[in-house]
């Protein structure tokens, strides 16, 4: 559900806007979120048959950062802290989903 969706879905009902629900959108990151989200689906994903998603393949890093104009070294933390945040909420979900997977497999 967008914001847009959820803002429209609770005028139809009437409710109060709870903005802890409310999804948020693209204007409501700041710009270093969003070139961190941009330069994290550019780079390419390391995946194995049996583990699934291990990683971010940073191969292309420095050409990108260089891309989005990210010099100083406080802009390449902040950049690579976002990156790392969003590389292990993805490894962790492949790896639930595997979990998953080979439960229904040693069910049947």
């Amino acid at each position: 559900m967008t914001k847009d969706q959820y803002l429209r879905m609770v005028e139809q009902t009437g409710e109060e806007i709870d903005w802890d629900r409310c999804p948020p959108d693209a204007e409501d990151f700041p710009e270093s979120v969003l070139t961190a989200l941009n330069i994290y689906n550019s780079l390419g994903n390391k995946i194995f048959p049996d583990v699934g998603f291990v990683g971010k393949d940073y191969v292309l890093l420095d050409y990108l950062l260089k891309s989005y104009n990210i010099e100083s070294e406080q802009q390449k933390d902040w950049v690579f802290e976002l990156l790392s945040h969003m590389e292990n909420n993805d490894v962790a979900e492949s790896q639930r989903k595997i979990k998953s997977e080979y439960e229904k497999i040693k069910r049947k």
